[in-house]
């Protein structure tokens, strides 16, 4: 029988064996701020995918906006299914290219714990407000390398830097953070039609004639049609990208999403009154620094009240940071 200390060597062995040759092997991990002894079984790229998913700041996705806010129906995405999809995506993606699977999941599943409640709402009105701005990537690593548990929870290095670097301006070190930041815009850019044709706020009819003709005319088909293009593309580069054709048409097709639903459409009516409520948590939390929990205040003296402030209330759901705006500044019945 297979002794259980062998059990991590062999999927180490295994990656050796079978993954691309540009793929980021677990054995060259540039590993964690604190050494941890070995798991007899799981690689630490694996560690890191169980430790993002049972911390608290995973759970709290799924009662935070992804585009809908307080939508009507249990269908519509949250950040922690859209969370899901990017994860599902970018998992084809890295499995088609030969890439680290298990790299690929831990910085999926991690690359949103930062987003604010209200989603991007609330993240512009933090970016207004504190002193050296607010960006959720950046809260996302603050919060796996410090607020989590009050102490982080110790990622190694590929899967920080792949957090941090999600966003489409961002330069990931490995192809594994370059899929999950292409997963990512692939899964909202498709979702958020799905949600919007469900609303009744945009059509099939409506969408770029040509992004149809190349891309397609169903969610699934998008993205299946989006996930090959890049394996046709990219097997055996070193480099993870869309053709040129396809992602001129994709591009085309999430300019005509900003303009006809992230930036104007009945689902950023209710925008005007999320603003106000994380503005207003703010300004209070900063003047009663000391009603924040001590798990946050302890970064002040590093950090400063803003920071610890918008760090206190980025990690609020939806309905917490609702809940606690109707105690502080709505009157109460006294009869």
């Amino acid at each position: 029988m297979t002794e259980l200390r062998q059990y991590r060597q062999i999927i180490e062995q295994r990656e050796q064996s079978t993954l691309s040759p540009y793929a980021q092997l677990v054995i060259k991990t540039k590993g964690r701020n604190v050494p941890i002894t070995p798991c007899p079984v799981r690689t630490d790229y694996v560690r890191d995918r169980d430790r993002i998913i049972h911390c608290k700041s995973f759970r709290r996705l799924k009662h935070k906006t992804q585009v809908f806010l307080s939508p009507v129906g249990d269908h519509y995405r949250t950040r922690l299914t859209h969370t899901l999809e990017v994860n599902q995506i970018a998992r084809t993606i890295s499995r088609g290219l030969l890439l680290n699977e298990d790299l690929t999941e831990a910085i999926a599943m991690g690359h949103d714990l930062g987003h604010t409640p209200f989603g991007h709402t609330g993240e512009s009105v933090l970016n207004r407000l504190v002193h050296g701005g607010f960006k959720h990537n950046e809260q996302s690593l603050r919060i796996v390398e410090k607020l989590e548990n009050g102490v982080g929870l110790n990622l190694t290095y590929e899967v920080r830097d792949g957090i941090l670097n999600h966003k489409k301006d961002g330069h990931p070190c490995t192809l594994e953070g370059i899929v999950v930041s292409i997963a990512d815009r692939i899964a909202y850019v498709n979702h958020d039609i799905d949600d919007a044709i469900r609303a009744g706020l945009l059509s099939n009819d409506s969408l770029p004639k040509s992004c149809i003709e190349a891309i397609g005319a169903t969610h699934g088909e998008r993205i299946n049609a989006l996930v090959l293009d890049i394996l046709a593309e990219s097997y055996g580069k070193p480099y993870v990208r869309m053709s040129e054709h396809m992602d001129a048409e994709f591009h085309k097709l999430r300019s005509y999403l900003f303009e006809n639903l992230y930036h104007d459409s009945k689902a950023k009516a209710e925008e005007g009154k999320a603003e106000g409520i994380i503005e207003s948590l703010y300004k209070h939390y900063l003047a009663h620094i000391d009603e924040i929990p001590q798990e946050f205040t302890q970064y002040i003296p590093v950090d400063g009240k803003e920071r610890v402030a918008a760090d206190y209330i980025a990690c609020m759901t939806d309905r917490y940071a609702i809940r606690i705006y109707k105690d502080l500044f709505v009157p109460r019945d006294w009869v």
